[in-house]
């Protein structure tokens, strides 16, 4: 138990991380796919975050199920970024190279997401196409990969 016990110096970073990362990730979800792609709205992407959990009620839901969503969005990135914070010290090949390292987190977060939970969640969900899935992904490095590994890295934890 106490192999898990975390400083507060270390509850900080991962905190920054967190609030950094979720950030960024749900503003360029927002931004790529409600601006630029006009596929939905920022309120839909958080409804569908909610209907991880509420299924398709979170739809018909309103406000509530869009707090929800966002809430569980950066849980899902206080989850990552804690098991970041908990590998890096095991990952000494990596610790000092700390663009490569979240470039392969930020691919590994989203083959975890989209070759596991979602898949899981929402059964019977097909794979994103290619293309769909590059734009997923590179989303998932720049916004979130990336800046916790950095974050995380420039907190000296070894």
């Amino acid at each position: 138990m106490s192999a898990f016990k975390i400083s507060k110096s270390g509850r900080n970073t991962i905190l920054s991380a967190t609030l950094v990362a979720g950030t960024l990730d749900i503003l360029a979800a927002f931004l790529v796919y409600a601006v630029i792609l006009e596929k939905t709205s920022p309120a839909r992407i958080l409804m569908s975050i909610s209907s991880g959990i509420f299924g398709k009620a979170a739809y018909s839901g309103g406000t509530p199920m869009i707090i929800t969503g966002l809430l569980l969005h950066f849980v899902i990135a206080f989850i990552f970024t804690v098991f970041y914070y908990l590998i890096l010290p095991g990952l000494a090949f990596l610790r000092k190279r700390k663009l490569l390292s979240g470039v392969l987190y930020g691919i590994f977060i989203w083959l975890v997401m989209n070759l596991g939970v979602l898949q899981i969640v929402f059964k019977g969900m097909p794979m994103p196409d290619p293309n769909a899935a590059l734009i997923g992904m590179g989303i998932v490095i720049v916004a979130v990969g990336i800046p916790i590994s950095y974050i995380v890295s420039a907190s000296g934890r070894r």
